[in-house]
């Protein structure tokens, strides 16, 4: 941890002896300070449009900077004006909101130094470079483009070292993917034209212009921003709702699930096979095996009956080892049908299982009730399944591993399988 601090102090006086060693601001004085002045107050306003997450215990910052315009317009000494106005601005703030980490400080002289160091190199580069560039076409975007990749992998580099320091970075392969990470060319497009037209304004000291386009930036980043809330908001409330209608043990609709969605099928009007399925002499296999071996069974059980099923059919884990299907767009022949081969096939694919350190093939069956009919208000869902699990007894009365089906439209007797 004293590395790290000693290194971000190091990276501090690097940048402040850069400034120095450069000949004074390329810009006027006063002209210098007016910029700096909307320069600090559009950064400040887009600070909280900058996305934050954790590595480790460093926080990595992500967004738009407006170092390279400045450096360019101001020289190394501007930039290191701005930052220090800038960095220090934010500690303030975050010292006063209580949001600042402990290494608040030591991650400031950092941030100064990071960023002076890699534009400030961006700088002499231009510095070199900007007239070969003139005669291509484009040529000024071209070399603010590769100057923000340039920059981008210098900053990169820099946290690296850091990573290593904490002890946080163990091998080459992952210090290469921090470095070249998943930036878009876009991203880098986005700061280099930013950056480019700020440059151009502050020459041309066009302020209109200027602040045209700290408006426009903050205005579609705020709108990506809530778009991206907006997003993850939803992601989340999705997790969160499937992780309350989920089972856990098999990965299927649960109880709760199942009760939401017998209610909205009571409005569908059509015809429906409710199927209550449940493993026979369960408690048999707990009592001689042991429980880790009954769940195994059950997640079988809840896999098979799920493979028979097509677009539009439930499965729900509506008890222990009970189960309970919608099966929807099919007759009662072919419902009847589809239950006889799920019955089968639970009949004749055993489970693999893990017992007194042996791998054993478990055989089970199941028993099933299925009550079909056109749904409707007199006769809601509930009801049929309260039919179902009846039929389910039924089977299990009549010796088990058997079907017991009705047609409640047409009041066919049941079928035995």
């Amino acid at each position: 941890m004293l590395k790290a601090r000693l290194y971000d102090f190091s990276l501090f006086l690097i940048s402040l002896a850069i400034a120095f060693s450069f000949a004074g601001l390329l810009a006027d004085t006063s002209y210098f300070f007016k910029a700096l002045i909307v320069y600090w107050f559009f950064s400040i306003l887009y600070f909280h449009l900058r996305v934050f997450y954790k590595n480790g215990s460093t926080s990595i910052e992500y967004g738009i900077t407006y170092d390279l315009s400045i450096v360019l317009f101001a020289g190394p000494l501007g930039l290191f004006i701005f930052e220090l106005v800038y960095r220090f601005s934010v500690y303030l703030y975050r010292k006063w909101t209580k949001t600042a980490d402990p290494t608040e400080l030591t991650d400031t002289f950092y941030n100064i130094g990071c960023f002076v160091i890699t534009n400030s190199a961006a700088f002499f580069l231009y510095q070199q470079f900007h007239t070969s560039f003139a005669g291509i076409p484009f040529g000024f975007w071209i070399l603010l483009l590769l100057l923000v990749c340039i920059s981008s992998y210098l900053s990169g580099a820099f946290m690296v070292i850091v990573f290593i320091l904490l002890g946080e970075l163990k091998s080459r392969n992952e210090a290469t993917n921090f470095i070249f990470r998943n930036i878009s060319l876009l991203d880098y497009g986005k700061v280099a034209i930013t950056n480019g037209l700020l440059f151009i304004f502050l020459q041309d000291k066009s302020w209109e212009m200027l602040f045209m386009v700290f408006i426009l930036n903050y205005v579609v980043s705020a709108s990506f921003q809530s778009k991206s809330q907006s997003i993850q908001d939803k992601l989340e409330r999705d997790k969160f709702e499937q992780m309350a209608y989920t089972d856990f043990l098999t990965g299927v609709h649960n109880r709760t699930f199942m009760d939401k969605m017998l209610a909205e099928l009571n409005q569908a009007e059509e015809e429906i096979g409710i199927v209550v399925a449940d493993i026979d002499k369960f408690k048999s296999i707990n009592d001689n095996y042991n429980h880790a071996v009954g769940d195994k069974v059950i997640q079988h059980f809840a896999g098979t009956l799920k493979s028979f099923l097509r677009g539009g059919d439930y499965l729900f884990r509506s008890g222990g080892e009970e189960f309970t299907l919608c099966l929807r767009f099919r007759n009662f022949d072919q419902t009847v049908e589809l239950v006889t081969d799920m019955l089968k096939g639970i009949e004749n694919n055993a489970v693999e299982v893990e017992y007194n350190g042996e791998i054993q093939m478990l055989s089970y069956t199941a028993s099933f009730g299925l009550y079909f009919y056109q749904v409707n208000k007199e006769f809601p869902l509930e009801k049929a399944y309260i039919q179902a699990d009846e039929l389910m007894l039924q089977s299990k009365q009549c010796g088990k591993n058997r079907l017991s089906a009705l047609n409640g439209g047409t009041k066919k007797e049941a079928v035995l399988t």
